[in-house]
Parts: C-alpha cells; sequence; structure tokens
C-alpha cells in the first residue's frame, strides 16, 4: 500500500521530474517508510512506500527489470503473490525480492497486461516498457486502489492522489457540470472517468490502458461479471473450490447458498492476511466487521487487535456502538481498544478529512474514520474491514422497493429512493452558470440499468451500485481517511470471486430476513444473535448530521465568504435558507443538505481551487 506518480510525454521531451517529485512529496502520509524516483527520456515514476510485504530495501519502488526493461510502480497488495511466485519460478524466473511488486513486474513480462486476470487483490499500478516506449495503467476489478490522470497534448501524469496532480501544476479546475449534476443527485456519486475538476479523471475499475509513446490510447475493460442465474455452468470458485456451482447454480437450494457464500468469505478473509506485519480488524459491531473476527477466530487467530470508535451524543442521536462492538470483542478474547473521540478533537479533525479526500465525500462517515485510522495506525499498519457487504448482498433500505419491479421502471424506482433529488430541484440550488438542462444522472442511470447481464431489477441494480456506487463512495472514503495515517484496509467483502458468487444468488435469498439474508444465515452460529438480528447501524457522527456551534461557524463560513461568493456556485437565497435551519432540510436518504454544500465549497477551498 503506497502512493504512485508519474508522466509521460508526447512532445520529444524528457519527463518532468521535478514535476513527478512533487507529486511524490504529497503522498508523504500513504508511504511514509521510503521514496523513490525513476526517469528515462519521456516517462518518469515515483513512489511513496507503506512497508507492508517484505520489509528489507529489496522491495523498494520505482522498481526496475532491467532485464526485461520493464519499470514499475505498484500501490496495493497481491494476496496471491506466493503462489504466482511459485509459477514464475517454475517458468524459469529467478527474484531478487520477497514483494509482491516483483511478482507483478514478473508476471507482467510473462502473461502481458492480461496478467491482472491472475491477480487477486487490490491494485493500482504503472508499468513503463523501455523497448517500446509504452506505458500501461491498471486498476484492480473493484476500483478499491485509486489511479488519477491529467493530460494534454504535449503529457500525461498520473498518480494515486487528486492533490498529487495539483500539485504538479498545469491542471484545470474549473468545475466539470456534469460530475456536479452526479454529486448533487446521484447521492454525491461522481462516476468514472469524471471527477469534479475539468482537468482530472479517474481510470475506471478493473481497465487497463496501454498508452503508446505518441500518445494514441487503448482500454481492456478485463471483469464485467454477469447478475444472472447462469445455466449449464459458473465461473469457477477459485480456491474455494465450490463444485456445485459448476453444475449450474440455479439448482442451489438455501443452505447450499449459505455454504457457498461461507466457503468464499473465509477464502477472502484469509487472503487478507497475507502480510509481514500483524493485521488488525475495524470492528464496527455490525454483522459484516464481526463476521470477519469470527472467521479470523475460526483460523486460529489469538489476541487479534480490534479497534471500534464512538463520538458524543447530539440532536437526540447516540455516537457509539460499543454495546455490540465489546460483545465481539469478549466472546473472542480481541485485544480491543475503544476510542471514544471527545468533541474538541471532532472540529480540527474535520477540517483534516476534508483536505485529505481524493473527491469531495460528504458523508460523515470520512471523519470517523480518519479520527479512527489515526488511532488504529499507532498499534498496526494493516486492517480488514466489512465495507462492501451491503452492496454485494443487498443491504441497504433502497433495495426492498426493487424486488417486484419490471427492468423497464428500475430506473425511476431506484432514483425515488436513492437521488438525493429530482433534476428539476438543482435550478433552486445551482447559480444559472452550473445547471444543465439535460437529466445526467437520470440518463446515466437509464443506461447503466438497461445493459444486458442482469436478469432482473433488483439484480441491474446491485451491479451498479457495487461496479459504480460503492467504487465512488464507500470505498474511497476508506482509501483516502486510512492512507492518510499510512494505514492499509483490506476489504473481504470485496474480494472478487465473492463477488461473482454473490451476483449469481437469487434476489429473494439476498433480500430475506430484512436485507444481506444469505449472509446472515451464513453468520448464524459463529456471531452472537444480537449482532445478527440487531437494527442496521451506521458510523454514527451526530455533530455533523446535526450541524450546530462551530460545525455551523465554519460551514457558513465557507459558504459565504469572498472565495464562494467569487465561484458563484450555490444560489444565495438558498444558503441563506438553510443556514438559518441547518437541521431541518434532508436529502432522501436523509443526509444533511446544508452539509452537502459545505462540504464542498469546503473542499475546494481546502485544494486552492
Amino acid at each position: 500500500m503506497c502512493g504512485l506518480a508519474g508522466e509521460i510525454r508526447f512532445d520529444g521531451r524528457a519527463a518532468d521530474i521535478g514535476a513527478v517529485q512533487r507529486m511524490t512529496e504529497t503522498m508523504t502520509d500513504r508511504g511514509p517508510d521510503g521514496t523513490g524516483l525513476w526517469s528515462l527520456g519521456p516517462v518518469a515514476l515515483g513512489h511513496r512506500r507503506l512497508r507492508i510485504i517484505d520489509l528489507s530495501d529489496r522491495g523498494a519502488q520505482p522498481m526496475v527489470d532491467a532485464e526485461a526493461g520493464l519499470t514499475g510502480v505498484f500501490n496495493g497488495c497481491l494476496y496471491n503473490y506466493r503462489e504466482l511466485r511459485e509459477v514464475l519460478l517454475a517458468e524459469g524466473y529467478r527474484f531478487f525480492s520477497t514483494s509482491d511488486t516483483e511478482v507483478l513486474l514478473k508476471s507482467y513480462r510473462h502473461w502481458g497486461p492480461r496478467c491482472v486476470e491472475r491477480f487477486k487483490g487490490m491494485f493500482a499500478f504503472a508499468v513503463a516498457e523501455r523497448d517500446t516506449g509504452r506505458l500501461v495503467l491498471g486498476r484492480d476489478r473493484l476500483g478499491i486502489k485509486p489511479l488519477y490522470l491529467t493530460r494534454d497534448a504535449a503529457r500525461l501524469r498520473f498518480a494515486s492522489t487528486l492533490p498529487a496532480l495539483l500539485a504538479g501544476g498545469g491542471v484545470a479546475t474549473d468545475i466539470d457540470r456534469v460530475a456536479l449534476h452526479h454529486y448533487m443527485t446521484f447521492h454525491s456519486v461522481v462516476p468514472s472517468p469524471r471527477t469534479i475538476l475539468t482537468g482530472v479523471e479517474k481510470l475506471p475499475p478493473a481497465t487497463v490502458r496501454t498508452i503508446e509513446p505518441d500518445g494514441t490510447s487503448s482500454d481492456d475493460h478485463y471483469w464485467n461479471p454477469p447478475y444472472a442465474r447462469p445455466a449449464g455452468g459458473a465461473p469457477g470458485s477459485g480456491e474455494v473450490q465450490l463444485d456445485v456451482l459448476r453444475a449450474g447454480r440455479e439448482e442451489m437450494g438455501p443452505g447450499e447458498w449459505r455454504e457457498a457464500v461461507l466457503d468464499a468469505l473465509r477464502a477472502a478473509v484469509r487472503r487478507r492476511m497475507v502480510a509481514d506485519v500483524p493485521v488488525g480488524v475495524l470492528l464496527s459491531g455490525g454483522l459484516d466487521s464481526s463476521l470477519i473476527v469470527a472467521l479470523l477466530a475460526e483460523e486460529g487467530q489469538r489476541d487479534l487487535a480490534t479497534f471500534s470508535v464512538g463520538f458524543h451524543a447530539a440532536g437526540g442521536e447516540s455516537g457509539d456502538e460499543f454495546a455490540y462492538s465489546d460483545l465481539v470483542a469478549r466472546r473472542f478474547g480481541t485485544d480491543h481498544h475503544r476510542i471514544m473521540v471527545d468533541d474538541l478533537r471532532l472540529l480540527p479533525s474535520l477540517e483534516s478529512a476534508v483536505a485529505a479526500m481524493s473527491e469531495p465525500m460528504v458523508s460523515h462517515d470520512c471523519v470517523a474514520f480518519h479520527l479512527l485510522s489515526q488511532e488504529v495506525s499507532k498499534h498496526v499498519k494493516v486492517v480488514q474491514s466489512g465495507q462492501g457487504a451491503d452492496e454485494v448482498f443487498a443491504g441497504y433500505d433502497w433495495y426492498p422497493p426493487l424486488e417486484d419491479v419490471a427492468r423497464e421502471d428500475a430506473a425511476e424506482v431506484y432514483a425515488k429512493v436513492f437521488f438525493d433529488r429530482p433534476h428539476e430541484e438543482l435550478a433552486r440550488i445551482l447559480q444559472p452558470d452550473y445547471l444543465l438542462e439535460e437529466d445526467v444522472s437520470g440518463d446515466f442511470v437509464r443506461r447503466h440499468l438497461a445493459m444486458p447481464g442482469a436478469d432482473t431489477a433488483l439484480d441491474a441494480v446491485l451491479r451498479l451500485d457495487t461496479g459504480v456506487m460503492l467504487v465512488d463512495d464507500p470505498v474511497k472514503r476508506v482509501d483516502n481517511m486510512t492512507m492518510a495515517f499510512g494505514l492499509e484496509a483490506r476489504t473481504p467483502f470485496l474480494d472478487h470471486e465473492l463477488v461473482e458468487l454473490a451476483a449469481t444468488c437469487p434476489p429473494e435469498l439476498k433480500l430475506a430476513s430484512g436485507g444481506k439474508g444469505v449472509l446472515k444465515a451464513a453468520a448464524r452460529g459463529l456471531v452472537p444473535d444480537e449482532v445478527i438480528d440487531r437494527p442496521k447501524g451506521y458510523f454514527p457522527v451526530p455533530a455533523i448530521r446535526h450541524i450546530h456551534g462551530p460545525f455551523l461557524d465554519l460551514v457558513g463560513d465557507a459558504l459565504t465568504g469572498q472565495v464562494a461568493r467569487d465561484r458563484g456556485l450555490f444560489r444565495p437565497a438558498m444558503v441563506d435558507k438553510l443556514l438559518a435551519a441547518p437541521g431541518e432540510h434532508r436529502t432522501t436518504l436523509g443526509a444533511n443538505a446544508l452539509w452537502q454544500l459545505g462540504l464542498l465549497e469546503l473542499w475546494l477551498q481546502a485544494q486552492g481551487v
């Protein structure tokens, strides 16, 4: 887990190593254990290292394979790197390190860019080919590891964070009006390749981009699992060895699905213990993280470090779920750490959390993860986390209304339960210069849900949420906030084989028991019933959900100050209305409407744009 950066030029000039160095230095928090730069003609690469696998200097990056003429930088972890290493050794390759970075380079040398299909893990990488002058960029299937890009006619730059690209200079920072529409409508999700800034884009998940020396490029989208019940076969399940699935999952009953999911999750959790440093767990007290702890205990983990965060109550809302996390910690005898955050720490952390965001992210979970990560990083470098289970196994309350909806009506129903507001309402919030006539967010969702490969409306929505919303909200949130303190977060529910399995699971099994039914069935007998049967919880930060006092002052200053007035993004009448009654105006899913506006302006100002 690290931070990477680089540049490739198309104008015959040498790469700007100074710009790459500036970009790299901004990511010291992501990689506090080492730094490196490399350049050859039109290509330069930079790297910040967090030592997780092969703690020696032999694992340093940028890593060069002189014999093959390859140089690479890599962010993430290949959980099956040892197995791949054995395959490559049998093919005659020699290794000078025990790092997964070298396995990535040798895999690229042996299998080419399609080596990504053999990787089990999270990754973003860049490989420069000396002999052809090509640069190849890749991103994992679920977009767990970020990769941002900016380009013009003369060059392309890339980095693990958007602020790193800004540090390199020469980035157009105008507001992308389509991205703004998504932010204000699609629950603050801006799907790739767009970002809120016109000059920056994201490499889409499950994509390998090959960039030629003349600047032309091509994309290979290498993973697109079917959300359908297969007839006469299904994708293999790797080490899970579920032979019954190959005979046709449509014949499986609830008990077989329960065992299949449990076996796949066991494999996912086991894979994510691969490290040369201790691995802990972020234990919220909910089903997902509790099940991870239970499976690690089943694997024989002793004195497992677990961490929970809580905040003071506000607006009549509790700020912690310690009762449940304590219950799980006692049941499995973990080395448990309760982290109660005083309100005096919350405000300064809020500002630093906003600065750490690569894109504006509205969820108050960001602040919780930021503060939690700060404390956890004092104890361990790696944690497992339960993110992704709700999207993969249908745990949110906007899924049941889609159960019996016809495919052609899916977009309309989804928009009513998930979109922050209808397209028409934006005219009351945004200034005319930022408005679009077209409902671009609605159009995006309609196109996505109409694509083939999904049997039902719910299948199509789960595909959308897993491939788009999950990537550009919860997953990005976890990466940004943990890496702000050099903490690597691993997400077993986003193991691609588990996701493939869940995609073919009948919707009624996922919706059972109030959501995540098949997962709850898998957890029964492993996790305390009190945790399985409890109401769904969230990372509560009441002081942000109910904006008041210094938090209201912070948001008010951001929205009414000279910088905001010069930008002219929001209508002053709407800003005044929200500031006058900060707790009364909510989006469809109950988020604070004032915070949505304020967060965007705070983020833009934090990035100096």
